[in-house]
């Protein structure tokens, strides 16, 4: 073999090695391209999921928010129709008790009262001696009632006539006054007790318009408001 065969023999082995080289660099540029498609788009999958539970989290705190506020809101119309019913009911309430003022202006009409509460009262009280509270204003009006209200008493039950003691050093409240609102007042009516005090009968009439009331609320409530 002369120097030409071998030095071309040489260029076709050099030639194959090459090839064969670039082959392999192809094959490994190929692969490694894969290999990074595959690792960005998992990257990509990767952060794409993460902003889709983003905006699902987020999207979910506003619809929470939403939700909230909004029952919120509701609560507070609910308050304030109820505040409102309040506010009537209490105005019709207040609009009563200054109606009961009216009863002790008529004197004749008054008097009937005290003797029937005072009855009534004692009829409540079943005791044989008892003490009685009114109001100052009311002191000689109630003094004139006692003998009858004893008579109508023992007369409706056939016992003997109770004793009543009059208390003349405490007073109910005096009758409301529109220059001072705020301070304890009554409109009317007696207070009976036992002796020992351990029993006490309020017959007064801003007792028997709060009782009254308490039990016709319901009915009242459904007539103004449909409930």
């Amino acid at each position: 073999m002369n120097d030409a065969d071998v030095s071309k023999q040489i260029q076709q082995m050099v030639a194959f090695i090459r090839q064969e080289a670039e082959e392999k660099a192809n094959e490994i540029s190929v692969s490694s391209e894969e290999e990074f498609n595959i690792e960005k788009m998992q990257i990509v999958d990767t952060e794409k999921k993460k902003i889709r539970q983003d905006y699902e989290r987020k999207t979910k705190q506003v619809e929470v928010k939403k939700k909230i506020e909004y029952s919120m809101q509701l609560n507070a119309s609910r308050i304030k129709v109820l505040q409102a019913q309040d506010d009537l009911v209490t105005g019709m309430k207040n609009a009563a008790a200054k109606e009961l003022l009216n009863v002790s202006h008529n004197k004749k009409t008054y008097k009937k009262l005290i003797q029937s509460l005072i009855v009534q009262s004692l009829l409540r009280l079943s005791e044989p001696a008892v003490l009685l509270r009114c109001r100052e204003v009311d002191l000689s009006l109630v003094e004139s009632t006692l003998e009858d209200a004893k008579k109508e008493y023992a007369s409706k039950v056939k016992v003997q006539a109770p004793r009543i003691d009059l208390d003349k050093t405490v007073y109910l409240p005096p009758p409301p006054n529109s220059s001072d609102p705020h301070r304890p007042s009554c409109c009317g009516g007696v207070v009976l007790a036992s002796i020992d005090g351990k029993i006490v009968f309020e017959n007064t009439l801003d007792a028997r318009l709060d009782l009254t009331f308490r039990k016709k609320l319901p009915e009242i409530r459904k007539t103004l408001f449909k409930e």
